[in-house]
C-alpha cells in the first residue's frame, strides 16, 4: 500500500523546477549576452525535457501493488531510464554542476531480464553461461544493448558545446567498463575498457591500444594527473602510470 500513497503524495508535491526559478532567469537574462543567453534557453529547455519526459512515466499512473517486495528493474522500461539518466548527466556536466560523475548501469549481481531485446533470462545467470554458445550470444546481445545505449549519450555530448566553442565531449574524458571480463569464471584480466572524449586535448581518442598487462588503476593515475591531481603517487594496485593516451 506505500508505494501507492507515495505516488499520491509525489503527484501533491511535485511542482515544475521551472516555477522557482524562471522569474530570475528572466531577470538575470536581461543582462547577459546573445551568446550567454543561448545557453541559458539550451538549459531551460533542456531541464523542461526531462522533466516532461518524468511526468510523461508518472501519468500512466500508480503499478499496481504487487504485495511483494520492490523488485528490481524499476522503471518498467531500462532503456527509458537509462537514456534519462545520460541526459541528466549531460545536463550537470553542462552547467558546471559537477565535474566528475559515477554511473553504475548494471551491479555485479543483476539478474534484469532485457525484453527490449527479447532475452527472458537473468543478465547475471546468463553470464555463468558455461562455455555454452547460446546464453554466451545471448551475454554479447546484451552487451551490444548497453554499449548502444552509451553510444547515444557519447553523440550527444559530441553535438552539445561547452563554453569555449569545443563540445562537452571535447573536452571531457567518459569511462566505460567493467571489473570483469568473463563472468563464467571471474577473471579480471582483459577487462573490457573504452575510454572515450579528448579531454581537452590531453586524449588521443579513435584507437584500439593494447596495454598488455597493466592494473587499471595505472589508467585512473593517468586520468588524474589530466585532471590536475599533482600528489598521487599511488593508487590501489597501481604500478606506474598508464601511457599512450
Amino acid at each position: 500500500g506505500e508505494r501507492v500513497e507515495s505516488f499520491q503524495r509525489r503527484l501533491q508535491s511535485r511542482r515544475s523546477i521551472l516555477d522557482f526559478v524562471i522569474e530570475d532567469a528572466n531577470r538575470f537574462q536581461k543582462r547577459l549576452g546573445s551568446g550567454d543567453k543561448e545557453k541559458l534557453d539550451q538549459y531551460l529547455t533542456g531541464v523542461r525535457e526531462i522533466e516532461r519526459r518524468i511526468e510523461m512515466a508518472e501519468s500512466f499512473g500508480a503499478n499496481a501493488d504487487p504485495e511483494m517486495p520492490t523488485p528490481d528493474g524499476v522503471p518498467q522500461s531500462q532503456e527509458a531510464y537509462v537514456s534519462m539518466m545520460y541526459d541528466l548527466l549531460i545536463l550537470a556536466f553542462q552547467t558546471d554542476s559537477t565535474r566528475v560523475s559515477t554511473l553504475l548501469l548494471g551491479h555485479d549481481g543483476d539478474n534484469r531480464s532485457f525484453s527490449e531485446i527479447d532475452i527472458p533470462e537473468g543478465h547475471h545467470d546468463l553470464t555463468h553461461h558455461q562455455k555454452k554458445q547460446e546464453r554466451i550470444d545471448k551475454v554479447k546481445q546484451i552487451d551490444r544493448w548497453y554499449v548502444t545505449q552509451f553510444a547515444r549519450f557519447l553523440e550527444k555530448m559530441k553535438v552539445t558545446p561547452d563554453t569555449d566553442g569545443k563540445s562537452l565531449l571535447d573536452n571531457s574524458m567518459i569511462l566505460y567498463g567493467s571489473g570483469n571480463a568473463d563472468g563464467n569464471s571471474h577473471t579480471h584480466e582483459n577487462l573490457p575498457i573504452l575510454l572515450a572524449g579528448s579531454g581537452g586535448g590531453l586524449l588521443k581518442p579513435g584507437r584500439f591500444v593494447n596495454h598488455q598487462s597493466q592494473p587499471l588503476n595505472n589508467l585512473f593515475l593517468s586520468m588524474a594527473d589530466r585532471n590536475g591531481v599533482d600528489d598521487l603517487d599511488r593508487f590501489g594496485d597501481s604500478t606506474g602510470r598508464l601511457s599512450n593516451v
